[in-house]
Order: C-alpha cells, then sequence, then structure tokens
C-alpha cells in the first residue's frame, strides 16, 4: 500500500473517529480542530506511524483541510448523492466521501487518482455495495467539478 493511501485511510478513520464526539455547533469548526491532533497522533501510534513522518502529515493536511472546508464539501456531497442526505449515509462512508471530495474541490491530484483511492479504502473498511454508491457520488461531483471550470474558463 502506497503512502498517500496510508494517509487516506488514517484521515478517513480521524474523521470517523471523530465522527462520536458532541461539538456545540456554535464552535464545531473551533472544537473539531482543536479535538482531532490527539485522534489522529493515537490512530497514527496503533499503525507505527511517527508524527513526523510523511504519512502523518498529508493525514493531518487531509483533515485540517476538511474541517476548515466542510459545509462546502458537505453542500457538494448532498447536491449529487441522490435520494441520500449525509446523515443517512454510515458514517465510515461518509468519512470516505469527506476526504475524497476535499481533494477533488481542493487539490491538484488527477481525479481518477482520487476516485480509486477512495474505493480502494472502502473495499478494505466498508460493506458491499459502498464502492458503487461512493463511485457514482464522486463522479458526479468531479463532472460537475470539471464542467464548472470549463464555463469558468470560457469566461475569461
Amino acid at each position: 500500500m502506497g503512502q498517500r493511501r496510508k494517509a487516506r485511510e488514517l484521515a478517513a478513520q480521524t474523521l470517523y473517529a471523530l465522527s462520536f464526539r458532541e461539538f456545540n455547533p456554535e464552535y464545531s469548526e473551533y472544537e473539531m480542530l482543536n479535538a482531532y491532533p490527539e485522534i489522529l497522533e493515537e490512530l497514527a501510534e496503533v499503525d507505527g506511524l511517527a508524527n513526523f513522518s510523511e504519512v502523518f502529515a498529508f493525514a493531518n493536511d487531509l483533515v485540517m483541510n476538511y474541517i476548515l472546508h466542510q459545509k462546502d464539501i458537505e453542500k457538494e456531497i448532498e447536491k449529487h448523492s441522490e435520494n441520500w442526505t449525509i446523515k443517512r449515509m454510515s458514517t465510515l462512508d461518509r468519512s470516505i466521501l469527506y476526504i475524497a471530495v476535499y481533494e477533488l474541490m481542493f487539490t491538484d491530484t488527477p481525479p481518477p487518482v482520487i476516485i480509486n483511492e477512495a474505493l480502494e479504502i472502502a473495499k478494505r473498511f466498508c460493506g458491499t455495495g459502498t464502492g458503487k454508491f461512493l463511485n457514482g457520488v464522486l463522479d458526479a461531483v468531479n463532472k460537475d467539478l470539471r464542467e464548472s471550470e470549463k464555463i469558468k474558463g470560457d469566461k475569461i
């Protein structure tokens, strides 16, 4: 398994664990930013990863940036998950989607790589049928984002 996939797994596991904590809605972003490092460190330690490793640094970046862009990411997921609300999705499916959609929206990583990584993580941790669901949502998000980029480019 590659270093980046391990980091994505660690980030998804961190968001999964974070989802079971209760946060004051008024301060949830602030509280999540304060709470996640401890969870990430514990999970990294279980996996034998040092806090200064590349895997840890990339996982930290993914989690922190998801939290900072949470509202935009969740809107994008809701928009492209037909007949599903975020709350109806399994917590682990959501966690994987959060990481992948963050990357689709805000990084230069090629979309096929992001989608494939999410599907491989889902194969490892989730039930059957999850891959098809995640693939559908991520493909729709990707197409929409690429189309909006094309429109922006045409206007310049």
